[in-house]
């Protein structure tokens, strides 16, 4: 009986799908998590079972709904995509996300970036990294055994997990993929798809008018062929 009264209790409690914070303090911030998580569910976008999300609560233990953070940023392979309100751990075959990024807004404080760094250590993640735009400060953890080590050099620094390569360029974080290509902005790709449509439309036109320059062409020789024929000349014995 006490069993069953503990799973109805677990069964009633709520897991709140915000937690009231903003996703973002300025803009700045804003555009590199949304870069940093579309890059990312773009590279793995062809694999059904890599889950990547924005700032969503991640509640670790089933039966506390106190206990959560929601990275600006998480990974987690093994999982299948789709929506979810909160990734609540249990109902995800017990999964941690394994990569997490956190981008730093001057709202953050000291203490609270310290009380996820040991919630990430303590609950599975694999690889944190940590970036200030302001400062164009890249820091990053690599799991080992129990614990978060520090990776010393990130400059080049290439994840063991998404296979991305960091690197601070003209005072910005920018990430590569494994083909080379780097992680763009919704503004850069707009203007990609623009050039790309550009580039489609002068080859048309281009081929449009090369047709055009055959057809006259060809209607010139007919042209001639008929006036030939007209003065009784046979075009073969011109050929000859």
């Amino acid at each position: 009986m006490a069993l069953q009264l503990q799973t109805s209790a677990q069964q009633d409690i709520i897991y709140p799908d915000s937690d009231g914070q903003p996703m973002a303090d300025n803009t700045k911030q804003f555009r590199v998590i949304v870069t940093t998580q579309g890059g990312l569910d773009a590279l793995f976008q062809n694999d059904p079972n890599v889950f990547v999300a924005g700032d969503l609560l991640w509640y670790p233990v089933e039966g506390d709904n106190k206990t959560r953070v929601a990275p600006d940023v998480m990974v987690a392979f093994g999982r299948p995509k789709g929506d979810r309100g909160s990734y609540q751990q249990w109902r995800e075959d017990n999964i941690p996300p394994q990569v997490v990024f956190e981008i730093l807004s001057p709202g953050n404080t000291l203490k609270e970036m310290s009380k996820k760094y040991k919630f990430y250590e303590r609950y599975g993640v694999e690889e944190y990294y940590l970036y200030n735009p302001d400062r164009v400060d890249l820091a990053g953890w690599l799991r080992s055994g129990e614990q978060l080590e520090i990776i010393e050099e990130m400059a080049g620094w290439v994840s063991p997990r998404l296979g991305v390569r960091f690197e601070l360029e003209a005072g910005e974080l920018v990430i590569y993929r494994p083909d080379g290509q780097r992680f763009a902005t919704y503004l850069e790709l707009a203007q990609q798809k623009e050039q790309a449509q550009q580039l489609a439309l002068e080859q048309q036109q281009r081929a449009e008018s090369a047709e055009t320059l055959l057809e006259q062409e060809r209607q010139r020789s007919q042209a001639l062929l008929a006036r030939l024929q007209e003065l009784g000349i046979n075009p073969d014995l011109l050929e000859q």
